[in-house]
């Protein structure tokens, strides 16, 4: 079995990797291995076209959508009281 020595992993990605296998109660030198074990998307070769206008395959169910506004905390707000203040300028001459 081959080895490796990486240096310079930025510190996010150390606390990240050292989170995740304290979650998982392996090693940090396991939690890397499991990573590296995962394979790695396929490139898609990139033609003229797709450049322009990219495609996006966003699947989210109608539940989930809402469950991201759940967790915000209420407060109140007045979309005509902040226009009239951000627009206030405009009135003054």
């Amino acid at each position: 079995m081959g080895s490796m020595t990486v240096r310079k992993i930025d510190d996010e990605v150390m606390r990240d990797l050292r989170i995740s296998a304290a979650r998982r109660g392996v090693s940090m030198e396991q939690e890397a291995r499991d990573r590296l074990r995962q394979p790695l998307p396929r490139a898609q070769p990139i033609r003229a076209d797709d450049r322009a206008a990219p495609e996006w395959n966003l699947k989210a169910t109608r539940e989930e959508l809402l469950a991201l506004g759940k967790g915000l905390p209420e407060m109140d707000f007045d979309l005509k009281a902040f226009t009239d203040e951000m627009y206030a300028y405009l009135d003054e001459e």
